[in-house]
């Protein structure tokens, strides 16, 4: 299976008649330049990538950015899926209007602060084929806020959580720990490791097997079972 920082200088300048050192001048972007910085980034991006504002501040400031992109989905060049969250509409010949996935918003809602979000529950089940009902709610664990991002009639949902359960975040075992949590211990069969085994490389076996003591134990047994090459 398979973040924003301004960078201030403080150069200086010796002017010809004093002698003494200055501070340079530096004018800031016009709001037509933020404009056409903007609308460029925009036509290069990829189809389905989500924005928000921070994807553009090294392009002018807030206010700015905030601005142009009020502008831009007045004209709808742009369209607000959520709060702080744009994207450039698409539209199906048939299915009419296309909304972005929801790997798309974590991302976007992740760069956004630099955070690690780690799918959970019902969704990491259904992303590892355990169950292929997608809920209407998906859940990520984040080393950030919690909060709740509706799209269209989807619901993702953002869960702070401990340092020990991000330990995993990112990586297969991570997301096969969450998917086992979901499931309960009670209703871990053959089946599902099975699945699991078929599922998973070779390399993410090995991830699993390192990954093992981060995770609670009977879980980890699970994991351990997962990576062998028979049952």
């Amino acid at each position: 299976m398979s973040e924003k920082r301004a960078i201030f200088s403080d150069m200086r300048t010796t002017s010809p008649s004093s002698g003494k050192s200055q501070p340079t001048q530096q004018t800031p972007p016009s709001h037509g330049s933020v404009d056409a910085a903007i609308r460029a980034k925009l036509a290069a991006s990829e189809p389905r990538k989500v924005f928000s504002p921070v994807d553009f501040l090294h392009l002018g400031s807030r206010a700015a950015v905030d601005k142009v992109l009020s502008r831009l989905t007045s004209t709808g060049a742009l369209r607000r899926v959520a709060r702080g969250l744009y994207d450039v509409p698409r539209t199906h010949a048939i299915l009419g209007p296309l909304l972005p996935s929801a790997d798309d918003i974590a991302k976007a809602i992740a760069g956004k602060g630099s955070l690690r979000l780690q799918p959970s529950g019902a969704y990491a089940a259904n992303l590892l084929g355990l169950t292929e009902q997608v809920p209407m709610k998906l859940a990520f664990l984040t080393d950030g806020v919690s909060r709740t991002v509706h799209i269209g009639n989807q619901s993702i949902l953002l869960k702070h959580t401990t340092p020990r359960n991000m330990a995993t975040a990112g990586r297969i075992s991570g997301l096969v720990i969450q998917a086992l949590r979901h499931f309960k211990q009670a209703h871990i069969d053959d089946q599902v490791v099975a699945t699991l085994r078929a599922k998973l490389t070779a390399e993410d076996k090995a991830v699993l097997l390192a990954d093992a003591s981060l995770a609670p134990v009977w879980i980890a047994d699970v994991m351990r079972r997962i990576a062998q090459d028979k049952g």
